[in-house]
């Protein structure tokens, strides 16, 4: 288990030390969230209040920003071909998927707090009320996000289509993650109580323990493909 734990965290701390010299995806996705933040301000019509519309901005906007980033995600390892010394390396395929799924987790939840703040100022929107809730709902339908996007980015990585696949693949089954994450977010920000949205994180539990099984136990076979 030690062993094991440490490969994920060499995996992990691999892709965040390469991200933090480049910032070529965490830039990236965070100007595309500002971008589409001061689209929604302009577009949106001033008799409608943003409130109530705002969990449906937000997971579009982190949807598609984390579809950018997912993009890249392997593509460092097919590009160099160093996919193939790294399959070859004693390292257990779980441990692999494991430590990107955390780097690419990681930078999700970093742009997320860029797209709430940004939002926040645009839309004068105020989470302090339900703000434990609201980051429990956006942490769960995350990890479901990157459990689904670090497999099926590693699959899309090895065709020729490459990123242009990868939203075709994930998004029919990523729709229920994104549905209960916005609905719930929706709730949360316009002051309904927990009791709510429980329901609701229930589903993402399961959901994100369900994507977590299959796609560790699928991912050596797609890696190895």
């Amino acid at each position: 288990m030690r062993g094991f734990v440490r490969q994920l965290l060499t995996i992990a701390g691999k892709d965040l030390r390469l991200e933090l010299r480049s910032r070529e995806r965490l830039v990236s996705m965070m100007t595309f969230a500002v971008l589409v933040a001061v689209v929604f301000s302009f577009s949106l019509d001033p008799g409608v209040e943003a409130r109530t519309v705002a969990g449906a901005m937000l997971w579009v906007t982190i949807l598609f920003a984390g579809m950018l980033g997912l993009g890249r995600s392997f593509a460092l390892e097919r590009e160099q071909d160093a996919m193939m010394g790294i399959l070859l390396a004693p390292l257990d395929r779980g441990a692999l998927f494991l430590g990107k799924l955390i780097a690419n987790l990681a930078l999700l939840l970093a742009t997320e707090v860029a797209v709430f703040v940004v939002f926040a100022l645009f839309f004068q929107l105020s989470y302090w009320k339900t703000l434990g809730s609201v980051i429990l709902v956006v942490v769960l339908a995350s990890v479901g996000f990157m459990i689904l996007g670090t497999l099926f980015s590693a699959m899309a990585a090895g065709t020729r289509l490459g990123e242009t696949l990868l939203p075709v693949l994930i998004l029919p089954l990523l729709m229920p993650v994104v549905i209960y994450a916005a609905s719930s977010t929706q709730r949360l920000i316009v002051g309904r109580p927990f009791a709510e949205v429980a329901g609701s994180v229930r589903v993402l539990v399961v959901f994100d323990l369900i994507f977590l099984i299959v796609s560790i136990l699928l991912f050596g076979a797609v890696v190895e493909e």
